[in-house]
Formats: structure tokens, C-alpha cells, sequence
């Protein structure tokens, strides 16, 4: 017969209150380094798992935290999913992963599983969803992290820090002498808006250009639209020599139009990506791109969805620096 280890085991092998083993498990509170590192030494050892079948029963809620994403195919969203799912695994948390192709009605019915199944917990990167969506969790008390560039209602957010990385992307192609810039950007009918259009615009005329409406063309945030607009750029009579793009796996798009068009990337036109997903140092030309580290945005989800399940109340919003990386494509 299966002897099972308790936190009791646990807290005995390690000479410390099943208290502090708790609070080493879930966060709540500040534990010495030092007893940390003798408490979670004696978990290994033991090999004890938290028992998150009796937790269910007792808090009648369970132990899956739902990762709802509109694109499963970008990277960027698999590295955020392994990042969160490392940072929840010691709490006996699970993470679900939803892919939603960024329809409204998939992500709305994701949210209402939600409830219904008693998650613990929703992390989310909504697309064509509006604040008022997300009252259906705070009302069943499920706490939701939203990972976008603008907050939805009182929702904790995770958002990125990203003027300095695109002001140094500015510096790079105008200083390669490319004034006439272009952005194949998302669909008008997202909810968030396009703060990476806007963040653009706002900073192009202190290095004296301007993103006037007809070089955006807009699209979804795939590859396929990718192609499409930058086919349409590259067909107008006074074509733009610079075109960034609203991820990467729309500028990996842009690359296969470029090829299929016979246009030089970069000596006709500069390309420049967003996210630095794993592709990005992957293809050639490599893509010059603005980094938004997917590592460090499932962790800072999850620490705030740690947070709110421990108690804590009030709206917090953690800014993830993104960073200018330079490769092949300007």
C-alpha cells in the first residue's frame, strides 16, 4: 500500500511548523531564504504533492487556473503558457490553456466555463472582449489577470513598458536613412484599441516622419494578414521603405509576401516584428523585432493571480519592460 506524504512529513523532515511548509507552498507569507530552501529540499526529497483533490472539496473551487489566448499557434502565447503553468505548479494549481482564434463569442463562453467550473483562477489576453465581460468572474469571485496593452475595468493587468524599445527602433531605421514608414496593424474592432499603432505614431515625429492613414493597413494578428498587407503597401504607387508590424507572426507574413514579390528585405524595405517570439532568430534574414518577454509576463500573471487568491483586493498593474532587438530585417 501507497503511503502518502503529508505537509506534516514534510514539516518534520525540514525541523519546521506545517505552518511555515504552507507558507512556502502558497506565498502568503515572507519566509527566510534559508528555510525556504530547507523546506522545498525536504519536499523533493519526500517527493510530496499538494493534495489539490481534498483543497477542491474544501473551498469548492478547483484547482484549474484557464489560460485564455486568441492565437495558440504563436509562440509567444506557448512560452507565456509554460511560464505560467511553472510558476502555479508548486501550489497544486494547473493551467488549462483556451484557445479563443480571437472570436468574441469563444472568448465570452470561455469565461462562463469559468464560473460554471469553479476555476481558480483566469489569465487572459483578450481581443474583442469589453470590461463590463469580465463582472461574471468578479461576481463568482474567481480573480482574473488580463495580459494586455490597456486595463479592462478593475481587472489586475500585466502590461508592457515599451516606448523606450520602440523609440530605439525609430533610431535604428530612420538613421538608416528610411523616412517613409508603415504599419500593417490589428483590426479596427479589437477592444483594446491598437496601442502599438498609437505608441508609434505618437513618437515618429520627433525623428521627423509620420504614420499618415493610408500607410496603416490593418488586419488580424497572423501571418495570412501579414501577407496581405504588405502586399497592398508594396502595390501603392510611393511605397513605404519601413513597415512594422503588430507582432511577429505578422512580419514572418511580410517575409513570405517580400520573397513571392521579389522585394529586398532589408535593402528595399525594413521589417520590423513585435513579441521576439522563438521564430524570430529562427528565420533569414533574422527579424528585427521589439522584444515583450512571454517569460516574464507569465510570471508576472502569475504572481498577481497568487496574490488575489491569498487575499489581497486592490487593482494592480505590473509593467513588463520590452527591449529593442536588432537583427537582420532593418
Amino acid at each position: 500500500m501507497t503511503v502518502r506524504i503529508t505537509m506534516a512529513d514534510v514539516a518534520r523532515a525540514a525541523g519546521v511548523s506545517t505552518a511555515t511548509v504552507s507558507y512556502v507552498l502558497s506565498g502568503k507569507r515572507a519566509v527566510a531564504d534559508e528555510t525556504r530552501q530547507v523546506v522545498e529540499a525536504a519536499i523533493a526529497d519526500l517527493g510530496f504533492t499538494v493534495n489539490t483533490v481534498a483543497r477542491s472539496l474544501r473551498t469548492g473551487r478547483s484547482s484549474i487556473v484557464a489560460l485564455v489566448v486568441p492565437d495558440l499557434s504563436n509562440p509567444f502565447y506557448a512560452q507565456l503558457a509554460a511560464s505560467l503553468q511553472e510558476e502555479l505548479r508548486t501550489l497544486g494549481l494547473h493551467v488549462m490553456v483556451c484557445d479563443t482564434k480571437a472570436d468574441r463569442d469563444e472568448e465570452r463562453a470561455y469565461l462562463r466555463e469559468a464560473v460554471q467550473q469553479r476555476f481558480a483562477g483566469v489569465v487572459i489576453t483578450p481581443f474583442r472582449l469589453v470590461a463590463k465581460d469580465f463582472l461574471t468572474l468578479s461576481e463568482a469571485g474567481i480573480p482574473a489577470v488580463v495580459s494586455a496593452d490597456l486595463p479592462f475595468g478593475e481587472t489586475d493587468l500585466v502590461t508592457p513598458d515599451a516606448r523606450a524599445a520602440m523609440r530605439a527602433a525609430l533610431t535604428e531605421v530612420t538613421g538608416a536613412g528610411r523616412r517613409r514608414i508603415a504599419m500593417i496593424a490589428g483590426p479596427r474592432d479589437a477592444t483594446g484599441g491598437d496601442p502599438r499603432l498609437e505608441l508609434l505614431r505618437s513618437l515618429a515625429a520627433q525623428f521627423g516622419t509620420t504614420l499618415p492613414g493610408r500607410l496603416v493597413v490593418r488586419g488580424e494578428h497572423t501571418r495570412e494578414a501579414g501577407a496581405v498587407g504588405f502586399e497592398r503597401l508594396m502595390r501603392m504607387k510611393h511605397r513605404p521603405d519601413a513597415v512594422f508590424c503588430a507582432n511577429d507572426a505578422v512580419a514572418i507574413g511580410a517575409m513570405d509576401k517580400a520573397e513571392e514579390l521579389g522585394v529586398g528585405i532589408p535593402g528595399e524595405v525594413a521589417l520590423i516584428g513585435h513579441d521576439d517570439a522563438l521564430f524570430a532568430s529562427l528565420v533569414r534574414p533574422r527579424l528585427t523585432t521589439v522584444r515583450y518577454p512571454a517569460v516574464e509576463v507569465g510570471r508576472a500573471a502569475a504572481q498577481l493571480l497568487i496574490e488575489r487568491l491569498n487575499g489581497r483586493v486592490a487593482r494592480k498593474t505590473v509593467h513588463v519592460k520590452a527591449e529593442f532587438i536588432s537583427r537582420g530585417t532593418v
